[in-house]
């Protein structure tokens, strides 16, 4: 390798560490907010920042614990929901096909009104 190549290959991973991180700086600053649908329709809108457990209905059990969500429990058979990972705010989703329930992480969108309006039982965590 020559020398300018090397440098090349510097500035280059350099560049690429600079936008990585300038996403991620600017990513920090909000969390994101958990979006349950069921059947299709919006069930609940939450916040990341905030640690609770929520009751689906009478079939599902979520929780969002240090920024997290994570299915805890459900009465489907398969319990496929419940063994995937837990997501975070760079993005993700948790489906339970059985009782057509979606977690899905969003951008925040800053209407903290109507989170707390769409937000039906919160279990105590």
């Amino acid at each position: 390798m020559k020398k300018r190549d090397i440098i090349a290959a510097a500035v280059i991973l350099l560049a690429a560490f600079g936008v990585w991180g300038a996403g991620r700086l600017l990513s920090s600053g909000r969390p994101g907010q958990l979006v349950i649908t069921v059947g299709g329709d919006v069930y609940g809108t939450y916040p990341l920042d905030e640690d609770q457990e929520i009751s689906i209905g009478d079939t599902n059990i979520c929780r969002i614990q240090d920024g997290q969500v994570s299915m805890t429990w459900a009465d489907c058979p398969d319990q496929v929901c419940v063994h995937t990972r837990a997501i975070e705010n760079g993005g993700g989703t948790i489906v339970c096909l059985p009782n057509r329930i979606v977690l899905e992480i969003e951008d925040a969108s800053g209407d903290e009104e109507k989170q707390q309006e769409d937000a039906p039982d919160v279990v105590a965590s």
